[in-house]
């Protein structure tokens, strides 16, 4: 058991030192969902923007697809294991409430004896644990983080309901969030809220399948989301002219343009994962920008800002300095 203290103490700043992904091998496109239901590329394509997406088979669960993300985060960090005092995965899709997922997570990456908890805001969850993750640092509490979105969705979508299953997917996203100088904070404060009033919008039908009502949550989204990106810019002392990119969670192409439309940030890249990744619920942001980095698009350095959405009905938005 590590008996080092936390650093830095209440009055440092964090930042993420590292991402990593993992995606299911298994490509599922709209001609194959075609010949299960009634539906058609071109109609996906029209309503939703996606392509294909990953789906994991029975050897893959939220633990497995975490691990290697997370993995893969812990690695280009440059941090060990035992650097690692607080695991935090995000999902709402673990099979099995009882152990969590973030002790499984860490021991099978070789952490000893850390913090341990999962987060369940639904499609918010990468934006909350990450905002949960600075604080920690910030506060002296921990001294590296591992945060990890992780999603099997395909464990609860009814695969002959076609409002459903031509739009979630599976896959995991990661983050390192470490200890950094208060003047160089690479987290900014996270802008989170809910509308409980809402929550049946999004839930799981006879606690087995997936429901949503497409047509209020994108009226929601499109029309009320875009005030809190905004207001986690101001939080953050950001200019929207300052973004080099704009990462919200891949729930629907259209929800993501119109969103970006409203930011006033016509020079900022837009994650568009979602054509080829579906619908991943927690792990879409940290997997999508894991991506764009991965082909180049976002240098060190470069401004993002991220917003999550989602069953509860909960949101969140922060700005992250890409390490």
């Amino acid at each position: 058991m590590s008996t080092a203290l936390p650093v830095p103490g209440p009055l440092g700043g964090a930042r993420v030192l590292a991402f990593g992904e993992h995606q299911p091998a298994n490509v599922v496109t709209n001609d194959d969902l075609a010949q299960r239901v009634a539906t058609s590329d071109e109609w996906i394509r029209s309503r939703v923007g996606i392509e294909e997406r990953r789906i994991a088979d029975d050897t893959e669960s939220v633990e497995s697809m975490a691990v290697i993300a997370g993995g893969k985060a812990l690695a280009a960090s440059g941090l060990a294991p035992d650097d690692i005092d607080l695991v935090i995965v995000a999902t709402c899709t673990q099979r099995d409430q009882i152990p969590n997922a973030a002790a499984t997570v860490a021991a099978r990456l070789g952490i000893s004896a850390p913090g341990a908890f999962d987060v369940n805001a639904a499609c918010a969850g990468f934006c909350y644990a990450t905002g949960l993750a600075a604080d920690a640092v910030r506060g002296g509490s921990a001294r590296n983080v591992l945060v990890v979105g992780s999603e099997k969705l395909s464990d609860w979508v009814d695969w002959d309901d076609r409002s459903t299953c031509v739009i979630f997917a599976d896959g995991a996203g990661a983050a390192v969030v470490g200890a950094a100088p208060a003047e160089e904070n690479g987290v900014g404060p996270v802008v989170w809220g809910s509308s409980g009033e809402r929550a049946d919008k999004i839930y799981l039908r006879e606690n087995r399948y997936l429901y949503q009502e497409g047509q209020a949550v994108f009226r929601w989204t499109t029309t009320e989301l875009h005030r809190v990106a905004l207001q986690a810019l101001e939080r953050s002392g950001v200019d929207p002219s300052e973004l080099t990119a704009f990462v919200p969670h891949q729930a629907n192409l259209r929800i993501v343009e119109a969103i970006a439309r409203k930011l006033g940030a016509p020079q900022a890249l837009i994650a568009r994962d979602i054509v080829s990744a579906g619908n991943t619920s927690s792990a879409s942001i940290p997997l999508a920008i894991a991506r764009m980095g991965g082909r180049g698009e976002l240098p060190s350095g470069s401004t993002v800002l991220t917003l999550g959405f989602g069953a509860g009905l909960t949101y969140a938005a922060q700005v992250l300095r890409i390490p």
